[in-house]
């Protein structure tokens, strides 16, 4: 365990906080598209391992995908690993308020196979208020089902909504789409969350896949700006997330 940790240490060295918690590796892994093909199973399974063992211990999913096929491969890839991953889980929007923000809680722990989420994430705003959402978040961290909350795909009104809302000051971040063909929350919401001492979590920092990836990562300029600094492509798009 101690060997495990150094090498994970030198790894991934930088690291983040999300409000009083330890510090975790600010890179992640995301699993969107996982478990739609029961054929592809192993090989997704295999692929988180491998993140987990190079020290990409913080795993991002949500019950949304493959209606939760994709918690299930997460459950499957860290049995016997749960005290060495940072887990991330988001609810949707018509299930964050009441009891069914619960049922869908203890839903999501029962694919991934553990007792807690150390992160609850609000997937997009919906028509449920922002006070039953956060409310049944707090509950949901008394209980000890989640560590923290915090949300995603909210914009700058909705951020300055939520922090309006009773205990909304709580949300321990908000995770964005970001990458270098995708940076519109530098005008505002960036801004706002530096401003409010908000870690901002971007997805998709490699855009993905398809014609807008390849675009990126065939790019003259961001090719030459790659090389000019000994880095990937990969690395470099991933450094701009970071």
């Amino acid at each position: 365990m101690v060997v495990q940790k150094a090498k994970e240490e030198e790894t991934v060295k930088k690291t983040v906080r999300f409000g009083e918690q330890a510090a975790v590796p600010a890179i992640g892994l995301g699993t969107w598209y996982m478990g739609e093909n029961s054929a592809q199973r192993p090989q997704e399974v295999a692929a988180l391992r491998a993140g987990i063992d190079h020290g990409l211990t913080v795993i991002d999913t949500a019950e949304m995908y493959a209606d939760g096929g994709a918690e299930e491969v997460v459950g499957q890839a860290i049995r016997g690993l749960r005290d060495r991953v940072v887990l991330v889980s988001k609810v949707y929007p018509w299930h964050a308020g009441g009891t069914a923000m619960r049922r869908a809680c203890e839903n999501s722990l029962r694919r991934l196979q553990t007792d807690y989420l150390d992160m609850y994430l609000l997937h997009w705003r919906g028509d449920i208020p922002l006070q039953e959402t956060v409310e049944a978040m707090e509950r949901l961290v008394a209980e000890g089902k989640i560590r923290r909350w915090g949300v995603s795909n909210l914009d700058t009104d909705d951020m300055q909504a939520l922090w309006r809302t009773a205990g909304g000051e709580r949300c321990a971040t908000n995770q964005v789409l970001y990458h270098l063909a995708s940076r519109g929350i530098e005008y505002d919401l960036l801004p706002w969350c530096q401003q409010h001492t908000l870690p901002v979590m971007a997805y998709c920092p490699l855009a993905q896949a398809g014609r807008l990836r390849d675009g990126l990562f065939q790019h003259t300029d961001i090719i030459n700006m790659a090389n000019a600094r000994g880095v990937t492509v990969a690395q470099l798009l991933l450094a701009l997330g970071d």
